[in-house]
């Protein structure tokens, strides 16, 4: 028993980066209907930042913490305003074709800056990698990193700071609105296109914040954007206009993740997130939290 919690405890803490990573994918697919496979490689230009702010520039990590996702706002907005905006009303597999060509364009150009390029970096944090004891040692055995610890609690926060923003401010309610109807909402007085920007630069800090916290586990290199391949089925999961659901999924596979790396045979673990996306795609389709839509023609 104590086996299967422990295997849940540490499932969970890869399921976070998942589920912000998701996070992203449906705050951008809720607001514009855009799937932006270049997601995960905003996780990865926001871990570079924090590994250029704490290693280069010698500056405390929790400055990184806020100085990275800042960074990435501004990345994400820019990229909406120049890249994503141009394109707008082209065919939906035009607009994919555009996200997956920016993915590409993003790990090149971190390849070729000084200081980045292509070899593999770890950053410092406050958080040691030792096991917390969750419960007395003569009980069992049930222990936690502080840097797994860490990453569910910063996941938890900033879930709820999504929440508040999504639901008690003017911005917040002016993009939920602007992701239901468009029209109406610029008919209203709504500044859509700003709002648009305003939502990818919040997905591009989320990314940024999901990159560093898993820079000190798998490390920072060009590649560790295709983490993002296993958040999709996250998101899937979840229900792709679900919020919560992004968080819920990712949280999901992680753990299914966790208990195919030690009771299933070797190679399933790496499968096991496609497998409960082709599940899902058959038996629920708008996965767990999404509603199902009917389209009258």
């Amino acid at each position: 028993m104590f086996d299967l919690v422990q295997f849940a405890i540490n499932g969970m803490s890869i399921g976070c980066i998942y589920g912000l990573v998701a996070l992203g994918f449906v705050l951008i697919y809720k607001a514009t209907e855009v799937v932006n496979f270049a997601q995960g490689d905003l996780m990865m230009v926001g871990a570079f930042l924090a590994f250029t702010i704490i290693s280069l520039w010698g500056l405390p990590y929790w400055v990184a913490f806020l100085l990275a996702p800042a960074g990435m706002f501004l990345i994400g907005g820019t990229l909406d305003r120049f890249v994503l905006r141009p394109v707008l009303g082209q065919p939906q597999f035009a607009i994919v074709m555009v996200t997956i060509g920016l993915g590409f364009v993003l790990r090149s150009v971190a390849g070729m800056v000084p200081g980045w390029g292509t070899e593999t970096y770890a950053i410092e944090t406050p958080f040691s990698k030792e096991g917390l004891a969750l419960i007395p040692e003569s009980v069992g055995k049930l222990v936690i990193s502080e840097q797994d610890l860490s990453v569910i609690v910063a996941t938890a926060a900033l879930c709820l700071l999504l929440y508040l923003f999504f639901r008690h401010t003017r911005i917040g309610v002016a993009m939920q609105a602007a992701s239901q109807n468009q029209l109406a909402a610029y008919y209203m007085g709504v500044p859509v296109k700003l709002v648009f920007s305003m939502i990818w630069g919040i997905s591009a800090a989320v990314a940024g914040i999901a990159g560093i916290l898993l820079a000190p586990t798998t490390l920072i290199d060009t590649n560790m954007g295709f983490l993002a391949l296993k958040a999709f089925p996250a998101a899937v999961l979840g229900g792709f206009g679900s919020i919560p659901g992004a968080v819920v999924g990712g949280l999901i596979i992680g753990i299914i993740e966790s208990f195919a790396g030690f009771y299933a045979p070797p190679g399933v673990k790496d499968v096991a997130a496609y497998v409960v996306l082709l599940l899902v795609l058959m038996l629920r389709p708008q996965g767990l939290f999404g509603e199902k839509t009917r389209k009258k023609v």
